[in-house]
């Protein structure tokens, strides 16, 4: 066991979504005294007290989880399926398995890695595939496998297929650490895990190639990143964090696209500690984020 999973043993993190209704939450915490739990933190937010949906996130700790476990998720389905509300408990010691996929553009990969090897994010990273070997030395240095998956041309079908055949089993979430890919419908039907991506953003936005130079030539005054929960619908998934970064008319295209790159890499950084530690419910098209 890593010394993260260690300090994360006998904590839970118990999820609950559904309809609001009176008693709700004393119904969770008297579950959780009742088995024996203490609550270390609890964030709740209701869309409409009357007839509205309920989201709440609650950690309490418990001597003995592991072993606890099943005679907790038996009571646990007795006391909440009544209510018609959805639920889940997670061991904060089973770290989430995360994949990394990059191309070229390295400082979004090296900050994730750099993080995880300080401990500040509760993922395992079991591989990083790039359709590039640009970056495969680096990811090496960190002790890390890596992939090279080459991806040329409008067909994009087998290398999907093979990254599909190398994430089977092996992750419950995928990155997109600027990896300059459009993902198919099929392979995101077919990884079956949530996939986080990061992007650049303006205002106003510039669509194509060349954005920064075309940021330089509107003469922007603000520039940032946004982290989302990857979907069919091209950069349009649920959102998790955002951020942004004043720029100004001294500035060159290339000292703002440096500016940019230190926001998107602390933006998905913090995307992706805020999914791997439950702290996320997707709501739609949006997110309830529980920082």
């Amino acid at each position: 066991m890593t010394d993260l999973a260690e300090r994360r043993k006998d904590y839970a993190t118990l999820i609950v979504t559904g309809p609001d209704q009176s008693g709700l939450v004393s119904t969770v915490t008297s579950f959780i005294a009742r088995n024996d739990g203490n609550i270390v933190s609890l964030d709740q937010h209701t869309t409409d007290p009357e007839g509205g949906d309920f989201f709440q996130r609650v950690v309490f700790h418990r001597e003995g989880l592991s072993a606890a476990v099943p005679e907790i998720q038996a009571d646990l389905a007795s006391t909440l399926d009544p209510l018609g509300v959805h639920y889940r408990l997670v061991e904060q010691k089973i770290l989430k398995r995360m994949a990394v996929l990059a191309s070229k553009s390295d400082h979004c990969l090296l900050e994730l890695l750099w993080r995880h090897q300080r401990g500040e994010l509760p993922v395992s990273i079991p591989l990083v595939i790039s359709n590039h070997t640009d970056v495969a030395d680096a990811v090496r240095s960190f002790g890390v496998p890596f992939f090279h998956v080459p991806s040329q041309g409008p067909d994009k079908s087998a290398a999907e297929a093979r990254i599909i055949e190398l994430l089977a089993g092996n992750v419950d979430l995928v990155v997109l650490a600027r990896y300059m890919q459009i993902l198919s419908e099929s392979f995101l039907d077919d990884v079956e895990v949530p996939v986080i991506n990061i992007h650049h953003s303006f205002l106003p936005a510039f669509i194509g190639a060349g954005p920064y130079r075309k940021a330089k030539e509107r003469g922007v005054k603000l520039i940032g990143a946004t982290s989302h929960y990857v979907t069919k619908d091209l950069d349009e998934g649920p959102i998790i964090e955002q951020d942004v970064a004043r720029v100004d008319h001294t500035m060159t295209a290339g000292d703002m696209q440096t500016r940019g790159a230190y926001v998107e890499r602390a933006v998905l950084s913090k995307a992706v500690r805020l999914h791997a530690d439950d702290r996320v419910i997707r709501h739609g098209n949006q997110t309830i984020v529980f920082d």
